[in-house]
């Protein structure tokens, strides 16, 4: 089994057929999820991923049924259902049933889960040009919610990127600073400080950047939040990115700039890891 869906007290396997056609989020993108992680017997950080779930549902203007701990009892029961050694990536997701209304409608708010086998990637680093899309500011999309209807502009930037032979793009925010990694958080090292674009709501600033920003600050390490200029990035000694799929993985090169793995993000990538496998729910 590499995939397990639930929805309406039944579990499935592979890929069911479950959104109908005038589904109002089928019609009108206003579908959201969230993205966990299980692996090594642990779920890190799933308590903040499912609150977030909820939040973006919210934001959205649909009603969920569910409690945090109802999601993370329903995660942890479907994990288990895997073998132990498999990797799994957990999506919750909420979307409105059918209506022609324009907006989520809360009272038709649907609910499913879905586990996959999905390894992880492994560290050997990523390429990486600037993306000629933008993130958008909050007045002109919901950038508040982790909803499906912001993703097509970033596949659009990887495709983009990789028609031009890199596997990923930085993108910048709709007042020219840099934003994000298309598909992850962005972090640069220069001088032995760490920066990372501070959250100012056109990005999502996710779990593992926060949690990867309060391991460094502890041990002493300076995590400075500020405005980036892509100068910024391809001047720097480091470059990293945090995101749930992979983690924390290195840039290996930027344009035409080759870049070596380094300390500190090896040191981000090991406190990750250590408090991942020592602080995260055990299954």
């Amino acid at each position: 089994m590499d995939q397990l869906t639930y929805h309406e007290g039944t579990f499935h396997e592979g890929n069911p057929m479950i959104m109908g056609p005038l589904d109002q989020s089928f019609w009108f993108a206003t579908m959201i999820f969230d993205g966990a992680r299980a692996f090594d017997g642990v779920m890190p950080d799933i308590e903040r991923h499912m609150e977030r779930c909820l939040n973006s549902a919210r934001v959205m203007g649909m009603e969920p049924k569910e409690s945090a701990e109802d999601l993370i009892e329903l995660a942890a029961d479907m994990a288990r259902k895997f073998p132990k050694d498999k990797q799994l990536y957990i999506r919750p997701t909420y979307w409105s049933a059918q209506s022609d209304s324009l907006w989520a409608v809360a009272d038709l708010t649907k609910f499913l889960m879905v586990l996959e086998v999905a390894p992880m990637e492994e560290p050997t680093g990523f390429s990486t040009t600037l993306s000629e899309l933008r993130r958008p500011a909050p007045d002109m999309a919901p950038t508040l919610a982790k909803a499906s209807c912001l993703y097509p502009t970033s596949g659009d930037a990887v495709r983009r990127a990789r028609e031009r032979g890199y596997d990923n793009a930085v993108m910048l925010d709709f007042e020219g600073n840099v934003a994000e990694f298309a598909t992850a958080n962005i972090f640069i090292a220069k001088d032995g400080q760490v920066h990372t674009p501070i959250a100012n709501n056109t990005f999502l600033a996710g779990i593992t950047r926060k949690r990867v920003i309060g391991l460094m600050r502890d041990t002493g390490q300076d995590v400075v939040e500020r405005s980036l200029t892509y100068d910024d990035v391809t001047s720097a000694d480091e470059v990293f990115s945090t995101g749930n799929y992979s983690k924390v993985i290195p840039c290996t090169k930027v344009d035409d700039r080759g870049l070596q793995p380094g300390p500190l993000y090896r040191k981000a990538r090991d406190l990750y890891f250590d408090h991942a496998r020592d602080a995260g729910f055990r299954l």
